[in-house]
């Protein structure tokens, strides 16, 4: 099974804190991977380190056949990313942030024109290009870093978070278009807590908690299960250890 992305014992600190405790990801090209766990889990800080936004502490990686802690640009032409903070210059308007974007990957004009008009349109932004980034919505700041991702034609997707704010119009959109990606042989790593999210997209999951890879593997073989079909959610709160309800019986919150 060839690969696009893969860790071993892929470990980050912060002082004393250790966020991600050496983990081994194994991502297929051409997968939907959902990349799940609780807050804290350390999601963002797994993706920051595969991204180049923070160096590991140890362990090793490769994504598409490169060590990006080596030789980074090859990565960097390669793959999109939309962060969870979006990172977008406020000052430039929708228009002028994909064009930046696509000048920096030296970008044709035609080629630059032309899909953002497409991105743009497909965002529900079209109406909104000359408009100040400043002026977006949280929504339509998440399409538009979406749409800088898409721009320059990555075969890796990072998607952290891409649907969060995003009205259910768009991301009806935005999931046939993820879909087709991927049966096009591109590759999306995703993280969510929307577990029905996942459930309806991914091929492969990893479950992440207390920064360690607690299962990992295709979803459907998760899904059988040695008991039967399962739900993606009783898989998870198994992994993290959170079968057992809490109390929500309150007896002083009534109608």
């Amino acid at each position: 099974m060839e690969l696009a992305l893969e860790t071993h014992g892929l470990r980050r600190t912060f002082g004393g804190f250790v966020a991600v405790d050496g983990i081994d990801l194994s991502v297929p090209r051409g997968s939907f991977y959902g990349f799940l766990g609780m807050n804290g889990a350390g999601k963002s800080t797994t993706i920051r380190c595969l991204t180049g936004l923070l160096r590991p502490t140890a362990g090793s990686l490769r994504i598409l056949g490169h060590d990006p802690l080596v030789d980074p640009l090859p990565v960097k032409r390669q793959t999109g990313v939309v962060p969870e903070d979006l990172a977008l210059f406020e000052r430039l308007s929708g228009n002028e942030t994909l064009r930046f974007v696509g000048r920096i990957h030296g970008l044709d004009e035609d080629v630059l024109s032309r899909r953002s008009h497409e991105l743009l349109e497909l965002m529900t932004l079209g109406d909104a290009g000359d408009d100040l980034v400043a002026d977006y919505s949280h929504g339509m700041r998440r399409k538009l870093s979406l749409a800088t991702a898409l721009l320059p034609g990555p075969k890796l997707l990072f998607l952290d978070e891409p649907f969060e704010g995003v009205d259910a119009v768009s991301s009806r959109q935005i999931k046939d278009l993820l879909l087709a990606f991927v049966s096009r042989g591109g590759t999306v790593f995703l993280t969510s807590h929307v577990l029905e999210i996942v459930e309806s997209l991914a091929d492969h999951v990893g479950i992440i908690h207390a920064g360690r890879l607690v299962a990992q593997g295709p979803l459907e073989a998760m899904l059988r299960g040695p008991e039967g079909t399962a739900r993606l959610e009783d898989i998870f709160l198994s992994a993290v250890g959170a079968g057992e309800r809490p109390r929500t019986d309150l007896e002083w919150l009534s109608g």
